[in-house]
Protein backbone atom coordinates (compact mmCIF):
# COMPACT_ATOMS: atom_id res chain seq x y z
CA UNK A 1 0.00 0.00 0.00
CA UNK A 2 1.39 3.59 -0.93
CA UNK A 3 2.73 5.09 2.26
CA UNK A 4 3.07 9.22 2.57
CA UNK A 5 6.44 8.35 4.48
CA UNK A 6 8.03 6.54 1.89
CA UNK A 7 9.75 9.59 0.23
CA UNK A 8 11.00 10.43 3.92
CA UNK A 9 13.04 6.73 3.65
CA UNK A 10 14.11 6.94 0.42
CA UNK A 11 15.72 10.04 0.93
CA UNK A 12 19.32 9.58 1.58
CA UNK A 13 21.23 12.07 -0.29
CA UNK A 14 21.92 14.47 2.84
CA UNK A 15 22.48 11.20 4.56
CA UNK A 16 25.57 10.44 2.63
CA UNK A 17 26.94 13.65 2.73
CA UNK A 18 26.59 13.27 6.53
CA UNK A 19 28.53 9.86 6.39
CA UNK A 20 31.28 11.09 3.96
CA UNK A 21 31.90 13.83 6.29
CA UNK A 22 31.09 16.94 4.17
CA UNK A 23 28.26 17.68 5.48
CA UNK A 24 27.88 21.64 5.99
CA UNK A 25 24.34 22.41 7.35
CA UNK A 26 23.00 22.97 10.64
CA UNK A 27 26.09 24.06 12.35
CA UNK A 28 25.65 25.59 16.02
CA UNK A 29 27.33 28.63 16.93
CA UNK A 30 28.40 29.10 20.03
CA UNK A 31 28.29 32.83 20.24
CA UNK A 32 28.04 36.47 18.78
CA UNK A 33 28.26 36.10 14.91
CA UNK A 34 30.88 38.61 14.43
CA UNK A 35 34.30 38.79 12.05
CA UNK A 36 35.42 35.67 14.19
CA UNK A 37 32.90 33.28 15.67
CA UNK A 38 33.05 29.78 16.99
CA UNK A 39 31.62 27.15 15.46
CA UNK A 40 31.45 23.81 16.56
CA UNK A 41 34.06 24.87 18.86
CA UNK A 42 36.42 25.38 15.98
CA UNK A 43 36.90 29.20 15.34
CA UNK A 44 36.89 30.57 11.62
CA UNK A 45 36.87 34.06 9.97
CA UNK A 46 33.27 34.64 9.83
CA UNK A 47 32.67 34.78 5.35
CA UNK A 48 29.01 33.32 5.27
CA UNK A 49 27.02 36.05 7.34
CA UNK A 50 24.50 38.96 5.91
CA UNK A 51 25.48 40.86 9.09
CA UNK A 52 26.52 43.50 6.82
CA UNK A 53 26.61 46.04 8.86
CA UNK A 54 28.30 44.35 11.72
CA UNK A 55 25.68 45.48 13.91
CA UNK A 56 24.53 42.00 15.65
CA UNK A 57 26.76 42.95 18.80
CA UNK A 58 26.20 46.53 18.60
CA UNK A 59 25.75 47.76 22.36
CA UNK A 60 23.21 50.17 21.77
CA UNK A 61 20.54 47.86 20.01
CA UNK A 62 21.65 45.66 22.76
CA UNK A 63 20.29 48.04 24.99
CA UNK A 64 17.05 48.61 23.09
CA UNK A 65 16.22 45.33 23.10
CA UNK A 66 16.70 44.82 26.38
CA UNK A 67 14.67 48.07 27.84
CA UNK A 68 11.64 46.75 25.44
CA UNK A 69 11.60 43.92 26.97
CA UNK A 70 11.48 45.93 30.55
CA UNK A 71 8.52 47.99 28.81
CA UNK A 72 6.59 45.54 26.44
CA UNK A 73 7.54 41.85 27.56
CA UNK A 74 8.90 39.26 25.27
CA UNK A 75 5.73 39.30 23.03
CA UNK A 76 2.57 40.53 21.29
CA UNK A 77 1.03 37.05 21.08
CA UNK A 78 -1.27 38.17 18.67
CA UNK A 79 -1.63 39.74 15.12
CA UNK A 80 -1.10 43.20 13.44
CA UNK A 81 -4.09 42.70 12.44
CA UNK A 82 -5.56 42.06 15.78
CA UNK A 83 -4.26 42.89 19.13
CA UNK A 84 -0.56 42.48 18.39
CA UNK A 85 -0.02 46.26 17.33
CA UNK A 86 2.33 48.27 19.58
CA UNK A 87 3.46 52.13 19.39
CA UNK A 88 6.90 51.04 18.63
CA UNK A 89 5.22 49.64 15.30
CA UNK A 90 3.85 52.34 14.22
CA UNK A 91 7.32 54.44 15.13
CA UNK A 92 8.86 52.19 13.10
CA UNK A 93 6.86 52.06 10.09
CA UNK A 94 7.18 55.79 9.51
CA UNK A 95 10.53 55.99 10.16
CA UNK A 96 11.33 53.10 7.44
CA UNK A 97 8.78 55.10 5.15
CA UNK A 98 10.99 58.12 5.48
CA UNK A 99 13.89 56.29 5.33
CA UNK A 100 12.39 55.04 2.18
CA UNK A 101 11.27 58.02 0.41
CA UNK A 102 7.75 56.68 0.54
CA UNK A 103 4.22 57.56 1.94
CA UNK A 104 3.95 54.86 3.98
CA UNK A 105 5.72 51.13 4.83
CA UNK A 106 4.19 48.04 6.92
CA UNK A 107 6.56 45.69 9.02
CA UNK A 108 5.67 41.99 8.92
CA UNK A 109 7.13 38.96 11.04
CA UNK A 110 9.58 37.80 8.63
CA UNK A 111 11.50 39.07 5.31
CA UNK A 112 9.74 35.39 3.33
CA UNK A 113 6.93 36.22 4.82
CA UNK A 114 6.42 40.19 2.97
CA UNK A 115 7.41 38.39 -0.44
CA UNK A 116 4.33 36.27 0.20
CA UNK A 117 1.92 38.95 1.37
CA UNK A 118 2.76 41.65 -0.61
CA UNK A 119 2.83 39.56 -3.84
CA UNK A 120 -0.13 37.46 -3.37
CA UNK A 121 -2.19 40.02 -2.60
CA UNK A 122 -1.27 43.31 -5.01
CA UNK A 123 -1.77 40.77 -7.84
CA UNK A 124 -4.86 39.49 -8.59
CA UNK A 125 -6.33 37.04 -11.04
CA UNK A 126 -6.13 38.66 -14.73
CA UNK A 127 -2.92 40.26 -13.48
CA UNK A 128 1.19 39.26 -14.55
CA UNK A 129 4.20 39.36 -12.75
CA UNK A 130 7.32 39.27 -14.56
CA UNK A 131 10.19 38.05 -12.19
CA UNK A 132 13.85 37.77 -12.94
CA UNK A 133 15.10 34.37 -13.14
CA UNK A 134 17.65 34.40 -10.47
CA UNK A 135 15.32 36.29 -7.53
CA UNK A 136 14.64 34.84 -4.14
CA UNK A 137 13.05 31.94 -2.99
CA UNK A 138 10.50 33.89 -1.28
CA UNK A 139 9.55 35.83 -4.41
CA UNK A 140 8.73 32.25 -6.33
CA UNK A 141 6.77 31.26 -3.76
CA UNK A 142 4.61 34.67 -3.13
CA UNK A 143 4.15 33.70 -6.91
CA UNK A 144 3.02 30.20 -6.90
CA UNK A 145 1.00 31.71 -4.59
CA UNK A 146 -0.82 34.80 -5.90
CA UNK A 147 -3.47 33.90 -8.76
CA UNK A 148 -1.80 35.98 -10.97
CA UNK A 149 0.02 34.71 -13.82
CA UNK A 150 3.81 34.33 -13.54
CA UNK A 151 6.33 35.00 -16.64
CA UNK A 152 10.14 34.64 -16.01
CA UNK A 153 13.02 36.60 -17.60
CA UNK A 154 16.34 35.56 -18.18
CA UNK A 155 18.95 36.93 -15.39
CA UNK A 156 19.56 40.98 -15.67
CA UNK A 157 18.72 40.61 -19.81
CA UNK A 158 16.69 43.51 -20.20
CA UNK A 159 16.15 41.83 -24.09
CA UNK A 160 14.47 39.22 -22.63
CA UNK A 161 12.34 41.32 -20.23
CA UNK A 162 11.55 42.90 -23.09
CA UNK A 163 10.55 40.28 -25.15
CA UNK A 164 8.12 38.93 -22.08
CA UNK A 165 6.51 42.34 -21.43
CA UNK A 166 5.82 42.66 -25.47
CA UNK A 167 4.02 39.05 -24.93
CA UNK A 168 1.24 40.25 -22.32
CA UNK A 169 -1.78 41.55 -22.67
CA UNK A 170 -1.57 44.98 -22.96
CA UNK A 171 -4.71 45.99 -20.52
CA UNK A 172 -3.60 43.65 -17.64
CA UNK A 173 -1.86 44.53 -14.67
CA UNK A 174 1.95 44.35 -15.18
CA UNK A 175 4.43 43.84 -12.11
CA UNK A 176 8.03 43.96 -12.45
CA UNK A 177 10.22 41.93 -9.64
CA UNK A 178 13.60 41.97 -9.45
CA UNK A 179 15.96 41.26 -6.30
CA UNK A 180 17.79 44.62 -5.94
CA UNK A 181 21.03 42.74 -5.46
CA UNK A 182 21.23 39.15 -6.07
CA UNK A 183 21.75 37.00 -2.60
CA UNK A 184 24.02 34.28 -4.58
CA UNK A 185 25.58 36.11 -7.27
CA UNK A 186 26.50 39.68 -5.75
CA UNK A 187 25.36 41.50 -9.07
CA UNK A 188 22.92 44.83 -9.26
CA UNK A 189 19.58 44.67 -11.12
CA UNK A 190 19.34 46.99 -13.71
CA UNK A 191 17.13 49.22 -12.43
CA UNK A 192 17.57 52.60 -14.89
CA UNK A 193 16.62 49.99 -18.11
CA UNK A 194 14.30 48.40 -15.94
CA UNK A 195 12.60 51.66 -15.45
CA UNK A 196 12.74 52.48 -19.16
CA UNK A 197 10.81 49.34 -20.26
CA UNK A 198 8.18 49.49 -16.94
CA UNK A 199 7.29 53.30 -18.56
CA UNK A 200 7.03 51.76 -22.10
CA UNK A 201 4.65 48.83 -21.38
CA UNK A 202 3.15 50.46 -18.42
CA UNK A 203 4.26 48.38 -15.54
CA UNK A 204 4.74 48.32 -12.22
CA UNK A 205 8.51 47.58 -10.50
CA UNK A 206 9.05 45.84 -7.39
CA UNK A 207 12.44 45.64 -5.73
CA UNK A 208 13.36 43.25 -2.99
CA UNK A 209 16.19 45.14 -1.35
CA UNK A 210 16.98 42.47 1.36
CA UNK A 211 20.48 42.25 0.60
CA UNK A 212 21.10 45.99 -0.16
CA UNK A 213 19.29 48.21 2.55
CA UNK A 214 22.11 49.39 4.89
CA UNK A 215 25.09 49.85 2.76
CA UNK A 216 24.03 50.48 -1.17
CA UNK A 217 22.49 54.44 -1.08
CA UNK A 218 23.81 57.41 0.28
CA UNK A 219 22.31 56.54 3.55
CA UNK A 220 21.88 52.68 2.97
CA UNK A 221 18.06 53.01 1.40
CA UNK A 222 19.02 50.44 -1.41
CA UNK A 223 19.52 50.09 -4.76
CA UNK A 224 16.81 52.82 -5.69
CA UNK A 225 19.10 55.36 -3.90
CA UNK A 226 22.46 53.84 -5.59
CA UNK A 227 21.09 55.11 -8.89
CA UNK A 228 19.29 57.73 -7.47
CA UNK A 229 16.15 56.66 -8.72
CA UNK A 230 14.17 56.04 -5.59
CA UNK A 231 11.17 57.45 -7.09
CA UNK A 232 10.70 54.75 -9.74
CA UNK A 233 10.76 51.98 -7.38
CA UNK A 234 6.67 51.49 -6.85
CA UNK A 235 7.06 48.95 -4.07
CA UNK A 236 10.05 48.14 -1.99
CA UNK A 237 10.65 45.13 0.13
CA UNK A 238 13.40 44.85 2.70
CA UNK A 239 14.38 42.63 5.30
CA UNK A 240 15.59 42.99 9.33
CA UNK A 241 17.61 39.74 9.41
CA UNK A 242 20.61 41.29 7.55
CA UNK A 243 22.07 44.79 8.06
CA UNK A 244 19.47 45.41 10.75
CA UNK A 245 21.05 42.57 12.58
CA UNK A 246 17.70 41.20 13.90
CA UNK A 247 14.41 39.70 12.02
CA UNK A 248 11.38 40.68 10.51
CA UNK A 249 10.31 42.55 7.09
CA UNK A 250 8.94 45.65 5.43
CA UNK A 251 7.10 47.12 2.72
CA UNK A 252 7.46 50.52 0.80
CA UNK A 253 4.96 52.16 -1.06
CA UNK A 254 2.40 54.89 -0.98
CA UNK A 255 -0.58 55.04 1.19
CA UNK A 256 -2.88 53.42 -0.75
CA UNK A 257 -0.72 50.30 -1.30
CA UNK A 258 0.00 49.84 2.05
CA UNK A 259 -3.41 50.56 3.17
CA UNK A 260 -4.21 47.53 0.14
CA UNK A 261 -1.78 45.15 1.46
CA UNK A 262 -2.75 45.61 5.30
CA UNK A 263 -6.36 44.49 4.52
CA UNK A 264 -5.41 41.96 2.16
CA UNK A 265 -1.90 40.28 2.83
CA UNK A 266 -2.27 36.95 4.86
CA UNK A 267 0.79 35.86 5.50
CA UNK A 268 0.85 39.42 7.95
CA UNK A 269 -3.15 38.82 8.88
CA UNK A 270 -2.90 35.35 10.17
CA UNK A 271 0.64 35.70 11.63
CA UNK A 272 1.84 37.06 15.31
CA UNK A 273 3.65 40.76 14.92
CA UNK A 274 7.16 41.31 15.08
CA UNK A 275 8.09 40.87 18.88
CA UNK A 276 8.94 44.46 20.81
CA UNK A 277 12.79 43.38 21.32
CA UNK A 278 13.09 43.56 17.81
CA UNK A 279 11.09 46.08 17.03
CA UNK A 280 13.10 48.48 19.35
CA UNK A 281 16.24 47.08 18.04
CA UNK A 282 15.74 47.78 14.33
CA UNK A 283 14.56 51.22 15.10
CA UNK A 284 17.84 51.66 16.69
CA UNK A 285 19.59 50.04 13.62
CA UNK A 286 17.97 52.34 11.55
CA UNK A 287 19.29 55.34 13.46
CA UNK A 288 22.79 53.83 13.50
CA UNK A 289 22.81 53.01 9.97
CA UNK A 290 21.40 57.13 9.01
CA UNK A 291 23.73 58.16 11.22
CA UNK A 292 28.17 59.35 10.38
CA UNK A 293 28.67 56.13 12.26
CA UNK A 294 26.81 54.15 9.37
CA UNK A 295 28.43 56.31 7.08
CA UNK A 296 32.03 55.22 8.28
CA UNK A 297 30.53 51.48 8.33
CA UNK A 298 29.80 51.75 4.55
CA UNK A 299 32.74 53.28 3.56
CA UNK A 300 34.64 50.13 5.53
CA UNK A 301 32.45 47.73 4.15
CA UNK A 302 33.01 48.14 0.44
CA UNK A 303 36.88 48.91 1.28
CA UNK A 304 36.44 45.22 2.58
CA UNK A 305 34.85 43.97 -0.18
CA UNK A 306 36.91 45.34 -2.96
CA UNK A 307 39.77 43.65 -0.84
CA UNK A 308 38.59 40.51 -0.37
CA UNK A 309 37.16 40.06 -4.45
CA UNK A 310 40.84 41.78 -5.93
CA UNK A 311 42.51 39.17 -3.83
CA UNK A 312 40.59 35.93 -4.58
CA UNK A 313 40.72 37.06 -8.03
CA UNK A 314 44.28 37.44 -8.09
CA UNK A 315 44.93 33.90 -6.82
CA UNK A 316 43.06 32.56 -9.78
CA UNK A 317 39.22 31.90 -8.06
CA UNK A 318 36.03 33.02 -10.42
CA UNK A 319 34.16 35.21 -8.53
CA UNK A 320 31.53 36.71 -10.97
CA UNK A 321 30.66 39.81 -11.54
CA UNK A 322 30.08 41.00 -8.24
CA UNK A 323 29.72 44.75 -7.31
CA UNK A 324 28.88 44.09 -3.24
CA UNK A 325 29.60 42.63 0.05
CA UNK A 326 28.39 39.24 -2.01
CA UNK A 327 31.04 37.78 -3.48
CA UNK A 328 30.92 34.03 -4.67
CA UNK A 329 33.35 31.49 -5.56
CA UNK A 330 32.58 29.25 -8.25
CA UNK A 331 33.48 25.71 -8.27
CA UNK A 332 31.17 24.45 -10.73
CA UNK A 333 30.34 21.18 -9.20
CA UNK A 334 28.85 20.02 -6.54
CA UNK A 335 31.05 17.43 -4.88
CA UNK A 336 33.73 19.58 -4.89
CA UNK A 337 31.89 22.46 -3.52
CA UNK A 338 31.40 20.51 -0.37
CA UNK A 339 34.99 18.99 -0.20
CA UNK A 340 36.55 23.03 -0.45
CA UNK A 341 34.07 24.00 2.05
CA UNK A 342 34.89 21.51 4.42
CA UNK A 343 38.58 22.15 3.53
CA UNK A 344 38.49 25.87 4.36
CA UNK A 345 36.80 25.43 7.59
CA UNK A 346 38.85 22.93 8.72
CA UNK A 347 41.89 25.36 7.86
CA UNK A 348 39.46 28.29 9.96
CA UNK A 349 37.45 30.21 7.28
CA UNK A 350 33.45 29.73 7.29
CA UNK A 351 31.56 30.32 4.02
CA UNK A 352 28.25 29.04 2.49
CA UNK A 353 28.13 26.52 0.00
CA UNK A 354 25.62 26.85 -2.58
CA UNK A 355 24.36 24.24 -5.08
CA UNK A 356 21.40 23.86 -7.28
CA UNK A 357 18.22 24.97 -7.09
CA UNK A 358 19.46 27.99 -5.05
CA UNK A 359 22.11 28.12 -8.18
CA UNK A 360 21.44 27.00 -11.21
CA UNK A 361 23.50 23.31 -11.84
CA UNK A 362 27.10 24.09 -13.35
CA UNK A 363 27.17 27.58 -11.27
CA UNK A 364 27.84 25.58 -7.50
CA UNK A 365 29.84 28.14 -5.28
CA UNK A 366 30.99 29.31 -2.18
CA UNK A 367 28.73 32.22 -1.22
CA UNK A 368 31.26 34.55 1.17
CA UNK A 369 29.75 37.89 2.29
CA UNK A 370 31.81 40.63 4.23
CA UNK A 371 30.90 43.06 7.28
CA UNK A 372 32.45 46.22 8.35
CA UNK A 373 33.58 44.69 11.06
CA UNK A 374 36.32 42.83 9.43
CA UNK A 375 39.68 44.12 9.44
CA UNK A 376 42.46 44.27 6.86
CA UNK A 377 43.91 41.21 8.95
CA UNK A 378 40.70 39.22 8.91
CA UNK A 379 40.60 39.12 5.15
CA UNK A 380 44.39 39.23 3.96
CA UNK A 381 44.29 35.49 6.54
CA UNK A 382 41.38 34.27 4.52
CA UNK A 383 42.83 34.85 1.18
CA UNK A 384 46.05 32.80 2.13
CA UNK A 385 43.65 30.47 3.40
CA UNK A 386 41.71 30.06 0.12
CA UNK A 387 44.67 30.36 -2.04
CA UNK A 388 46.58 27.67 0.03
CA UNK A 389 43.53 25.28 0.23
CA UNK A 390 42.66 26.18 -3.62
CA UNK A 391 46.30 25.06 -5.24
CA UNK A 392 46.03 21.55 -3.05
CA UNK A 393 42.44 20.69 -4.30
CA UNK A 394 44.06 22.17 -7.60
CA UNK A 395 41.07 24.26 -8.21
CA UNK A 396 43.55 27.29 -9.07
Amino acid sequence: MPDLFRKTETYVEAKNVKRMGYYPYFLPATGSIGPRTTIEDHEVIMLGSNNYMGLTDHPELKIAAQEAIDKYGTGCTGSRFLNGTLDIHIELEKNLAEFSDKEDSLVFSTGFQTNLGVISSITTRGDYVISDAYNHASIVDGCRLAQSETRAYMHNDMQDLERVLKSIPKESGKLIISDGVFSMEGDLAKLPEISELAEQYNARIMIDDAHAVGYLGKQGEGTGGHYNMMDKVDIMVGTFSKSFASIGGYVAASEDVIHYIQHHARSLIFSASLPPPSVASVNKALEIITSVEGDEKREKLMRNTKLLKSGLDEAGFNTGQSVTPIVPVIIGDPMNTFIFWKELFKAGVYTNPIRAPAVPPGMELLRTSLMATHEEEHIQEAIGIFQAVGKEMELI
